[in-house]
């Protein structure tokens, strides 16, 4: 069977509402869904009808494209699966559709070589190495670094959505220092990845701040269909986080000249792996080289330098010196304390 890029686009949406279960969907509310979606990404402008709608959660629920979704119908109104992990992404690939993943894995391989597709290397190994795993058992020949006991990876596509269709969004959210949860209305921006863990950027609507939200945080998120959805004006995102380790950072923080002395034994890996994009050497010395990077201080550069213990040094600013130094005193009295002794 035939499918073709809209009705995909359709399937995808329809699935993204009924996996949202902090939401009742009508099938007047998927209709504008799905209108809004591919106004969104393909410009269409004339809607789309209630037959196409039902005929596509027809197609889910059999076995055409092998996806048998569990749709049932609550209160003869409300559509949802009846399994709630259920998506048609979770579905197998049937055979067509790994014949054709070869094609597109062997039409990006073509384009690999060229210096503005170097960021796709990884994606594009990952791919091969999936394709291969679905028809070829055995062991794996490429491993990419994955944490499965990371939570919160269920909301990317949800609120990749919210961002990409501008939607207001109310997060039920819990920090690691709050007590309790908190419910915000929030304008979401962007998604970043740092380490394997997820952040959403979104500022509040009524303090107006910036915020950073890690997804394993967030407890439950609604989009707000009547709020109206605020841009965040005059910011580069991609310039905001160029002076930056990691995802800490407020609108006030500048980039301080860090100055690093990193040991002759660890040169090389700072050398092929630098630290940040601004890393250049100032200086090379026998018993080893110093750098500068300039970037926030933040929680995550201290852990980056942290990391290297005995091996790199804080030259510069004095106040990041400090700390690194009082960081360092209070781990060293953890392993000075004596143990203690049952009575």
């Amino acid at each position: 069977m035939s499918v073709n890029k809209l009705a995909l686009i359709r399937y995808k949406t329809i699935d993204d509402c009924l996996r949202n279960r902090y939401r009742k969907w009508t099938l007047d509310d998927l209709i504008e869904k799905v209108a809004d979606v591919l106004y969104e990404l393909e410009g269409i402008t004339t809607g789309v009808s209630k037959r196409t709608i039902q005929a596509d959660i027809q197609v889910m629920r059999s076995d055409k494209l092998g996806y048998n979704a569990p749709i049932i119908v609550v209160d003869r109104k409300f559509y949802c699966y009846s399994e709630n992990d259920y998506s048609i992404t979770n579905a197998p690939v049937n055979k067509a559709d790994v014949e054709k993943m070869k094609e597109i894995v062997g039409v990006l391989k073509q384009f690999n070589g060229f210096t503005y597709f170097d960021e796709m290397s990884e994606m594009i190994a990952r791919l091969e190495n999936n394709v291969y795993r679905s028809t070829h058992q055995g062991r794996n020949y490429i491993q990419f670094e994955n944490n499965r006991l990371v939570k919160g990876l269920q909301h990317i596509n949800p609120l990749y959505q919210s961002i990409l269709n501008k939607r207001s969004l109310l997060i039920e959210y819990k920090s690691f220092k709050a007590a309790a949860s908190q419910q915000l209305i929030c304008y979401p921006y962007l998604l970043k990845e740092y380490r394997n863990r997820w952040f959403l950027i979104a500022q509040t609507k009524n303090k107006k701040l910036l915020l950073t939200m890690a997804l394993d945080r967030i407890i439950e998120f609604q989009e707000l269909i009547k709020e109206p959805f605020l841009e965040y004006g005059g910011l580069d995102f991609d310039q905001y986080f160029d002076d930056l380790i990691g995802v800490t950072k407020t609108v006030k923080d500048r980039a301080h000249k860090v100055v690093l002395f990193v040991d002759k034994y660890n040169a090389p890996y700072v050398l092929t792996k630098p630290l940040h994009h601004s890393q250049r050497v100032l200086k090379e010395e026998e018993n080893g080289i110093i750098i500068r990077i300039d970037v926030v201080m933040n929680f995550e550069l201290e852990r980056e330098i942290l990391g290297f213990g005995e091996c790199m040094k804080v030259l510069a600013p004095r106040l990041l010196a400090s700390k690194i130094k009082a960081r360092l005193s209070k781990a060293k009295e953890w392993y000075e304390e004596k143990p203690k002794r049952d009575t």
